[in-house]
């Protein structure tokens, strides 16, 4: 190859996002707008990181449209007719509450000629925030924090979510019946399925309240009187036969796949090799990081002076367990544990981001590494196993310089993870 080698990794990962583009992907599967003339009405509604962006796609077909769409801080677009809120991502805040009422009191009284759709992200977990009485936002805001610090994975927190919830879990579209209801999605899940983008909305789930109860207790997080309450008198988590889903058709627009094929593609080009370990990978960041280091020094000792270089893609959600009190995220942490696990080995470089431009809870999309970070890190006097034991790899990569921000993506395929391996 020529050229930067972490130019080329930041350009894969670019590339990634690009593809992904709700500008991109939408029109494809966004049908013809319903004719409003004969009496019924045509509501968009929304949430997640991308649906912003949905919603302007949406417009940009449709023209101006009747509705409302949740998004993250700074995420938002501008739409002709299609209001945008914003609120906070990943702990839900007052104004996801306010703006989830309001596009409920929107749904409240659609009839069999109404067509709803829906444009469903991630993030749309914490923006869609309606809990079950007697839980309060506080109370709410506490058990989604103790989960994200808890290690587990997003799918037994999406069940947990949805129990506590009275739009997840199919509730949403629910809430619409009988108007007829497409639900355009944005993958963000390990597997892509539709039950788990942003803890289902629109999308009845076998789940039990019994079954979050579980995952409460398996991992040690402390329940208030209310959730408990809640868990033990049955919700409103809809069955995936239930009638009022009948009328609902859910349909993924872009997925980890198709970015990760689009990176692969560029790669090639590049005249490197590419093998791609999967887009759905799950478990402890660090500890991904060193099967993956392994990995790559096992791929490197095989080739010899002069050979092609090779690029190891992956994709899916790793998690932190959260037990110090610095400032990280899984693609962060992932690539601070990449490094150690490397030891600066000459030839292997990577670039470790969430392709919606937040890493856990920072305004930092990820970071890249490359033989000499660790050299550069001692010469600052920067200890990584410190910053790693600390869970303080942002702060790690942001005094080197290595970390990439984006800035809003207004996309969200979950994590892109690149590992570009030369001859030593």
């Amino acid at each position: 190859m020529t050229g930067d080698p972490r130019e080329f990794l930041r350009a894969l990962f670019d590339k990634a996002v690009e593809v992904a583009d709700p500008m991109r992907s939408l029109a494809a599967y966004l049908p013809e707008k319903p004719d409003a003339r004969h009496g019924g009405r045509v509501v968009v509604i929304g949430a997640g990181k991308a649906s912003a962006r949905m919603a302007e796609a949406v417009e940009a077909e449709w023209g101006p449209c009747e509705g409302l769409v949740i998004t993250r801080y700074g995420y938002g677009r501008p739409c002709q007719g299609i209001e945008i809120v914003e609120a906070a991502h990943p702990v839900p805040d007052q104004a996801g509450l306010d703006a989830t009422k309001r596009m409920l009191d929107l749904l409240d009284g659609l009839g069999e000629d109404d067509f709803v759709l829906a444009l469903i992200s991630g993030g749309a977990s914490a923006l869609l925030i309606a809990p079950f009485e007697p839980i309060t936002l506080a109370e709410k805001q506490a058990v989604n924090e103790a989960l994200l610090a808890s290690g587990a994975p997003i799918g037994q927190m999406n069940i947990v979510r949805k129990h506590l919830s009275r739009v997840k879990g199919g509730q949403l579209a629910a809430a619409a019946y009988p108007a007829r209801m497409l639900a355009l999605l944005i993958s963000d899940v390990p597997g892509d399925d539709p039950a788990s983008i942003g803890s289902g909305p629109t999308v009845g789930d076998a789940s039990t309240a019994n079954d979050a109860r579980k995952i409460l207790e398996r991992w040690h997080i402390d329940l208030p009187g209310s959730v408990a309450q809640v868990l033990g008198s049955g919700n409103g988590v809809l069955r995936p036969d239930a009638p009022e889903l009948a009328r609902i058709e859910n349909r993924i627009v872009a997925a980890p796949s198709q970015s990760l094929e689009a990176a692969a593609a560029l790669a090639r080009e590049a005249g490197i090799r590419v093998e791609v370990l999967g887009d759905a990978l799950e478990g402890e960041a660090r500890e991904v990081a060193k099967h993956h280091a392994a990995l790559a020094l096992e791929r490197q000792s095989k080739m010899a002076p002069g050979d092609q270089p090779l690029v190891l893609l992956s994709g899916g959600e790793l998690t932190v367990t959260r037990k110090g009190d610095g400032i990280g995220g899984p693609n962060a942490e992932y690539a601070l544990a990449l490094a150690l696990a490397l030891g600066g080995k000459p030839g292997i470089r990577a670039i470790a981001c969430d392709t919606d431009g937040v890493d856990g809870a920072a305004e930092v999309a990820g970071a890249l590494i490359d033989p000499q970070t660790l050299d550069r890190a001692a010469a600052l006097g920067i200890d990584p196993q410190t910053a790693l034991d600390c869970n303080d790899a942002h702060s790690f990569f942001g005094k080197l310089a290595d970390q990439v921000v984006p800035g809003p993506t207004l996309t969200n395929v979950n994590d892109f993870r690149a590992i570009l391996i030369e001859p030593a």
